[in-house]
This record gives structure tokens, C-alpha cells and sequence, in this order.
């Protein structure tokens, strides 16, 4: 993995919905990137120093139907707005990811004797997205060329969409090896470690822990995460994986959680195991959006944003600062990206993890009861009910 990785903390924008881009695709330029460029200031006072960005290439509708690899979706603008953006967040120190959606293709796609054929060509029954013949060298050789040319314009990462329908070994093949990037895919089941060995990615998305974190509280049952973390524990000894409580695919974490006063449980848990964690925007202003299967079922999760931060609505400021307040322990224990996590104690609402790395260490004490919770270790507060503590050393 980039050393710089280790240090990272994204916050992931889906550029056509924040923009306010139209659904469709039109010929016509409008230069929308820039808008992005007053929040660049707002990520960084949050804490983040990567920009993770949904699909930016000329595509049909929604970004994943892609039309042309190499050409900036006219609605968002064109190379002159990008190659803005880039100089305006590596300025700042933000590294800039990229969606790369190399799993399928919009059908108009312009080499369709690239497409999967026997049955298979359809991604997930999705008419209008076609996959791609990975066994193809065209294929492997068009997408290398791909990631060069965007890794050539300043681009320091790439989310490898859907991955976990691509064969491992094609990223080996694919991607540029002779660079800084780091390279990270959508896993949403399957076996993690054995993935990244084969397709010598970075990482990986951890949706098992994603949704051991929002699970739990709901149901109120620790043993849930205490198990999952067992494994996330096990996925370091090959990788550190990409961790996230929110992002463009799923629920929002405020509407996901049945009892909004948990809402600082998911983020502490997020920020004090390992990973390489990522913020969707608007989940740090607790946003709230049901992501629904049918057509437009990601509208509400997608919102556009106002032009800049000052005309938020104040009352997600709380869920903010909490944000700051542990991103920002994250920068002070820079170890955390790679911490082993250990179950202290653990009952169907209370729970105590300390995560370590060598000698150092913190403790979370989660209590998710109508009851004031004491811990059975030494030195710790009683915590309300309803709360969460942190122990950190100096």
C-alpha cells in the first residue's frame, strides 16, 4: 500500500447528484466541476485530506453506464474544469480518487465486441449496463490505458467499482504498477484477503463491517460486532481494508439507525479500528436519505448540495464538530489506520474495545442501554446511558 494511504481520511462526493447535474445525458458543456471547488476548504476543516469522486466520465445517465473512459461527462464540465480541480486540491494537500467503473459499460458504448457474450452480458439484470470481456487483452490493455492517462493528469487513486464481478487476476494485468497510486475495490461479500492477494489491489470496501456497525445498535447486540471485528482483525495481516459507515450505494447512517442517539457510537467505532475510512458527504452534517430498489431509488441519497458550506442548514453542526473531534483523534494516532482491536467486555449493550499498535492504545467504552453502565476495568468512568467514552493516551 502508498505510504500516504496510512494517513488518509476521504470524503466521497457523487459529483452528478451534488452538482445538481441532470439525470440524462446532454451534449452541451456546463461547467459544473468548479462548483466542487467551495467545498475543497470545508473537507479540509473537517478533517479529510482526500477527495474520493463518483463517476466523472461521459456516461448515459447515471455515471456507472459509461460512454467514453477518457472524456469528462459534459454535464460536469471538461478537461480545463478537472484539471482545476486537481490543482485546487493538491494545493490545499487533498489527493483526488477516481471512480472507475471497468466492470461494465453503457450499451452504447463504442466497442461492443468487448462485451461479455453466452448469456452474461447484462450487469445484474440491469438492460442498458454491459459487462465487459475481462479474458479480452483489449479489454485489460484499454483499461491500463485508461488509468495512465487520469494518473498522467494528477489523479492519486481509483474506487474499482464492482469488483467482486471481475476476475482478481485482471487488475494484476490491467493496472500500472510503476506508480504511487493506490488502487481499492467495491467488495460487498465474498473473501476479502484472498481477493487482494490474487488482483494485487491495495484494498478493499468492508462492507461486512459496515454492516456488523449499524446492525448492532439496532438490534442491540454487541456479539455482532464483536465478531466482525474478529475477522477485520484478521484482514490486516494481508491488507488494511477501506472502512465507511455511509456512501453512495447504501442507506444514510442517520435514517439507517433506529435510534438517533447512536449515531456517535457508529462514528467512534469507524475512527478507532483500522482502516482507511471515508466520509460521504452530507453524512457529516447527518443527512438523511432511504435508498429505495426501484428506479431513481438513489435519488435520495445522492442530494444536490447548495453552492457552498455557509448555506447549510444548521442544524447538522453537532453531528459536524463530532466528525472533527474524531478525525481528529485519528490524526493524532496516526497508528489507528493498523490497530488490532480487542473485546475488553462485551454484553448485548455495553462494550468495551481497545484498539493497540505496539505500545500504544485507546479504549472506547460503548453503552447503548437505558441504563448507566460500569465497566469491569480498571480506571474507567461510569458511562450514561446512551453514551460512548474514549480514552486516549496522551
Amino acid at each position: 500500500m502508498s505510504m500516504w494511504a496510512d494517513h488518509a481520511v476521504w470524503w466521497q462526493i457523487y459529483p452528478l447528484g451534488f452538482t445538481g447535474a441532470p439525470p440524462v445525458a446532454q451534449a452541451t458543456v456546463v461547467h459544473r466541476l468548479p462548483q466542487l471547488e467551495s467545498w475543497l476548504d470545508y473537507a479540509i476543516d473537517l478533517g479529510c485530506n482526500g477527495l474520493l469522486l463518483g463517476p466523472v466520465f461521459a456516461s448515459e445517465t447515471h455515471g456507472y453506464d459509461t460512454v467514453d473512459h477518457f472524456r469528462i461527462d459534459p454535464r460536469l464540465g471538461d478537461d480545463a474544469d478537472f484539471d482545476r480541480l486537481i490543482a485546487q486540491a493538491h494545493a490545499r494537500g487533498l489527493r483526488v480518487a477516481l471512480d472507475g467503473v471497468f466492470n461494465h459499460v453503457a450499451r452504447s458504448f463504442a466497442r461492443p465486441e468487448w462485451f461479455r457474450r453466452g448469456g452474461l452480458d447484462t450487469f445484474e439484470g440491469h438492460e442498458q449496463l454491459v459487462a465487459l470481456d475481462h479474458s479480452n487483452p483489449e479489454v485489460a490493455q484499454y483499461v491500463g490505458d485508461v488509468v495512465r492517462f487520469w494518473i498522467d493528469r494528477g489523479v492519486d487513486a481509483w474506487r474499482l467499482d464492482v469488483a467482486y464481478a471481475v476476475p482478481p487476476e485482471f487488475w494484476r494485468d490491467a493496472l500500472p504498477r510503476d506508480c504511487d497510486s493506490w488502487y481499492f475495490g467495491e467488495m460487498i461479500h465474498g473473501d476479502y484477503a484472498g481477493y487482494v492477494e490474487k488482483s494485487g489491489l491495495d484494498s478493499v470496501t468492508q462492507y461486512e463491517l459496515w454492516k456488523a456497525i449499524w446492525s448492532s445498535l439496532n438490534d442491540r447486540n454487541f456479539y455482532e460486532l464483536s465478531y466482525a471485528l474478529g475477522r477485520h482483525n484478521a484482514l490486516l495481516d494481508t491488507f488494511v481494508p477501506q472502512t465507511f459507515v455511509g456512501n453512495h450505494d447504501v442507506t444514510r447512517l442517520a435514517t439507517r439507525l433506529e435510534d438517533e442517539r447512536h449515531l456517535g457510537h457508529a462514528l467512534a467505532i469507524l475512527f478507532t479500528v483500522a482502516g482507511v475510512p471515508s466520509v460521504y458527504s452530507g453524512d457529516e452534517q447527518a443527512f438523511r436519505g432511504l435508498k429505495e430498489d426501484r428506479a431513481g431509488g438513489d435519488d435520495a441519497i445522492r442530494p444536490a448540495f447548495p453552492a457552498s458550506p455557509d448555506e447549510l442548514a444548521p442544524y447538522g453542526r453537532s453531528t459536524y464538530r463530532l466528525h472533527q473531534e474524531l478525525i481528529g483523534v485519528r490524526r493524532r494516532h496516526p497508528w489507528l489506520t493498523r490497530a488490532r482491536t480487542t473485546v475488553e467486555h462485551l454484553t448485548n449493550e455495553s462494550l468495551a474495545l481497545r484498539s493497540s499498535h505496539g505500545e500504544e492504545s485507546v479504549l472506547l467504552l460503548l453503552n447503548i442501554s437505558d441504563e448507566e453502565q460500569r465497566f469491569p476495568l480498571d480506571s474507567t468512568p461510569p458511562v450514561p446511558a446512551h453514551s460512548w467514552e474514549l480514552l486516549t493516551s496522551p
